[in-house]
């Protein structure tokens, strides 16, 4: 088996073990992130009803203009203080953060610190 199969089914497992503890309610949605090499984007999900409540990404107009490069800490932090905006604009202050198969540290870390910032708790 090739390095590259290997590394994409340890990601899977990690993203299902944190997964299967961190389930969202419409209450206490579930704060998903994702990133790429050069963007980030996160969204809070109710997973009882499968619906996206609200979504944020580094791809969107209003942040391209701010930051120029999506993919550093910066444009995370900035990326979790505008979810957090979203979020408490429809009324929403408890999350539960799910890093996915990411590590928390780097621009995850940075998201979850934005999110703080702005007035989420979790």
């Amino acid at each position: 088996m090739n390095k590259e199969k290997l590394l994409g089914r340890q990601r899977l497992r990690r993203r299902h073990r944190v997964r299967k503890r961190v389930r969202g309610t419409p209450e206490q949605p579930r704060l998903c992130v994702f990133r790429s090499n050069r963007n980030i984007s996160c969204q809070l999900i109710d997973d009882l009803a499968s619906k996206t409540i609200a979504a944020a990404s580094t791809l969107e107009a209003p942040l391209r203009a701010e930051v120029a490069y999506g993919g550093n800490k910066t444009a995370a932090r900035l990326l979790g203080k505008t979810l957090a905006e979203r979020a408490v604009a429809k009324g929403i202050r408890k999350v539960r953060f799910d890093r996915g198969s990411y590590r928390y540290h780097g621009r995850v870390a940075e998201v979850a610190e934005g999110a703080r910032e702005g007035g989420l708790e979790f």
